[in-house]
């Protein structure tokens, strides 16, 4: 089937897919079945190439620094807005943005990747540009072991043709670099007295490591407050404001600097880029904050321990009502266990609200054994939700919840209050 053929018939099965509420990926999963070099050939003109971000925590938001800053230095970037990181996805996403003919007028992509469907996506278009963020015990059920998670991402290291970004403070995907051979490496880190606050895999289950000593870092993340930070770019102490919420992402633009840096060169506008920066809000669900009845409503994404604790910690409780949200359909994860790891102690005060999702009753559960007290529990999340506004009318509101169930309780908020519609 032509190209021309495939694009139009893709463009009606996300039509039709959009007016029945259907899910983002669907066409692409459609036309990856009809052609299955689609992606390899549209994206096979791009002047820049591809760009490959993965990692365990962070990709969506860290994806979405990345394209506004590229886009900063006057580049057209492509990328899968959604946040659904598989390879159909990726599918999906062209079809929305080219033309009737199959033209794709961008000069780079910047896709986010699952660990396991990056591997296949990098054996058939190796990426130019690689950013490997960190690695760890999630989804496990999937996975297995964090050392076969951490195969996954030096393959996409591998992969890449010309430059691999690094993150120097977690040892696992420091070491990656002893791999590659003809790739150009660059590392993102942090000022040793931050260290804790930004704990590895290994830290986090009481292994201690410090890269300090060895490894220079092209960008690192100096200090920070909840609406700025500072960076060090060339021996240069940078400082400015963010409207990134929550610690990880922080550090997370510590890396969105560096894969930039690296991608343009010389050529680098660093005003330009800083204030770009400056002006980055967190991905759809990853900090998100939308106005329900005059007051501000927070959605957290979670889905693994230390993204939890990150979030604990990013996030003051006092004066918020709270509410956690536990789905475990393929997309979160099956296996539930690593609630088990979170310290949720600083929920004690004011306790939680409201517990929903398909694992409500193990969350509660966990919750129990912390001392933090519950005030409702109720398995439907769209029940839930309406119980949660109603019973804290005059309070500003904080959700922390997994990936599917943030998806359900955004569709439910998008018919009460403005929620950012993802093309």
């Amino acid at each position: 089937m032509s190209k021309p053929l495939v694009t139009i018939l893709g463009k009606m099965v996300r039509n039709v897919a959009k007016l029945r509420g259907g899910g983002s990926a669907l066409p692409g999963l459609v036309v990856e079945r009809i052609d299955h070099d689609f992606i390899k050939n549209t994206l096979s003109t791009l002047p820049l190439g591809i760009v490959v971000i993965s990692g365990t925590n962070g990709k969506t938001t860290t994806t979405k620094m990345v394209v506004e800053l590229l886009e900063s230095q006057g580049l057209r970037v492509f990328t899968n807005r959604t946040g659904s990181n598989f390879t159909r996805g990726v599918a999906a996403a062209l079809l929305g943005d080219i033309d009737i003919k199959g033209h794709l007028h961008a000069d780079i992509a910047v896709l986010e990747l699952d660990e396991a469907h990056a591997v296949h996506f990098v054996d058939k278009i190796p990426p130019r540009f690689s950013l490997i963020l960190n690695v760890m015990r999630d989804q496990l059920d999937r996975f297995g072991e964090i050392d076969y998670t951490t195969n996954l991402l030096r393959h996409i290291a591998i992969s890449t043709t010309n430059t691999v970004v690094l993150n120097r403070e977690d040892p696992r995907i420091a070491d990656i670099s002893k791999s590659l051979e003809k790739q150009k490496v660059k590392f993102f880190g942090l000022e040793k007295k931050l260290s804790s606050v930004f704990p590895s895999d290994d830290n986090l289950h009481n292994h201690s490591s410090d890269q300090h000593a060895t490894i220079d870092a092209d960008v690192i993340l100096s200090e920070f407050t909840d609406n700025s930070a500072t960076f060090i770019i060339d021996n240069q102490k940078i400082n400015t404001n963010l409207k990134l919420s929550g610690v990880y992402n922080i550090f997370n633009a510590a890396a969105a600097l560096t894969l930039v840096r690296a991608i343009i060169g010389e050529k680098t506008n660093q005003s330009k880029l800083i204030k770009a920066l400056s002006q980055t809000k967190p991905a759809f669900g990853r900090g998100e904050k939308l106005i329900v009845d005059g007051h501000p409503l927070e959605l957290v994404l979670v889905k693994n321990p230390s993204g939890f604790q990150l979030g604990l910690k990013s996030f003051d409780p006092i004066k918020y009502a709270t509410m956690i949200a536990i789905n475990d359909n393929y997309a979160d994860g099956r296996d539930m266990s690593w609630l088990w790891d979170v310290d949720f102690t600083s929920l004690m005060a004011n306790g939680v609200e409201q517990v929903s999702g398909s694992r409500a009753y193990d969350i509660s559960l966990r919750l129990k054994y912390d001392n933090v007290p519950v005030t409702s529990t109720d398995l439907d999340l769209k029940k839930a939700l309406k119980h949660f506004i109603s019973n804290n009318p005059d309070k500003p509101k904080r959700i922390y919840c997994t990936y599917t169930a943030m998806l359900t309780l955004r569709r439910s908020l998008s018919k009460i209050t403005d929620v950012e519609v993802i093309k």
